[in-house]
């Protein structure tokens, strides 16, 4: 595919995400259920349509039933597990790597998806039916840029996993994430791993990440992310009383300008800008350091202790 067309239709498939958004909010605004907001939505534009070549080893397919079962089982563990925040955080956390293991794919976007009920304190099946829906969205539009090419096709090729490597990793992710989490979670300030952070850390111990290549830069758009979400939300929203799908349009137009400017485009970064949207106002304006020192720390724990690891493909 020319690829001096696709730059030039990027714009288009910037505008999609964008409009993707607004919607997602405008309905959340409308209806009253904040529970529609699904700030993952942002990363999976940003992988799925905006990206020339989508990050992620999964078909369209997999998209929907990885995406469906993580949002269905967070919630179904805020509902009827007793164990503590942490605990169930980690079992959220070793459940997405089971199933990723299992569909052999790296799609890691699940893993917020099925977190952030916990963290939210999500009860009501509203939040897995609007990914449900959502993620449908992004496949279909997908699958219309594709057949009108503005975006190349994707093709899967399943990741060829050692089981005994992954389960290796996912105890050594789980261990590392359980020891970084303790302090946070014993303070309540959890969002110092919030979980777009989670899933960055998940994809940085992938040594075969492009992202590990620009490690600074990915910890600066992601407190980037979080500073303009947070701002937007706090001048517009609270301060002028502005409509939240206007701050999200606005913080949006400003993320993907800043992706475009330094040509990374890191999916987790597009979740962390939304989580301001459904985040209570008294901890916008600590939000942003959180997530600086959050991965900061996730950042430079992921590159020192998982550099060495060897594996077959999809980098895992």
């Amino acid at each position: 595919m020319n690829t001096e067309f696709l730059k030039r239709v990027r714009l288009e498939r910037y505008l999609f995400g964008i409009l993707m958004a607004i919607s997602m909010v405008w309905l959340a605004e409308l209806s009253g259920e904040k529970e529609i907001i699904f700030p993952e939505i942002c990363a999976l534009t940003i992988g799925a349509w905006i990206s020339e070549q989508q990050p992620w080893a999964v078909n369209k397919r997999r998209i929907f039933l990885l995406m469906s079962a993580a949002s269905l089982f967070g919630v179904l563990i805020v509902r009827y597990c007793p164990l503590p925040l942490i605990a169930q955080v980690c079992i959220c956390f070793g459940f997405s790597g089971f199933i990723l293991t299992a569909c052999k794919t790296n799609f890691v976007p699940i893993i917020s998806a099925c977190i952030l009920p916990v963290y939210l304190r999500t009860t009501s099946f509203v939040y897995p039916a609007a990914v449900m829906v959502m993620a449908l969205i992004i496949i279909a539009a997908q699958w219309v840029m594709e057949k009108n090419h503005l975006r190349p096709v994707n093709k899967f090729l399943p990741c060829e996993f050692d089981l005994r490597k992954q389960i290796i990793k996912w105890s050594k992710l789980l261990a590392v994430f359980g020891l970084i989490a303790l302090i946070p979670f014993k303070t309540h300030q959890i969002y110092f791993l919030a979980p777009p952070l989670i899933v960055m850390f998940t994809e940085l111990s992938n040594p075969k990440s492009p992202a590990r290549t620009k490690p600074v830069y990915i910890a600066g758009l992601m407190t980037f992310a979080a500073l303009t979400g947070s701002l937007c939300r706090l001048l517009l929203n609270v301060y002028l009383n502005i409509p939240l799908s206007v701050c999200t349009a606005f913080s949006c137009i400003v993320l993907f300008a800043a992706l475009n400017k330094v040509r990374i485009n890191f999916p987790p970064a597009g979740a962390v800008l939304l989580i301001p949207m459904i985040l209570d106002e008294k901890l916008l304006q600590m939000f942003p350091v959180e997530v600086f020192i959050g991965s900061i720390v996730l950042t430079f724990t992921a590159m020192i202790l998982f550099g060495d690891v060897k594996s077959k493909s999809c980098g895992s």
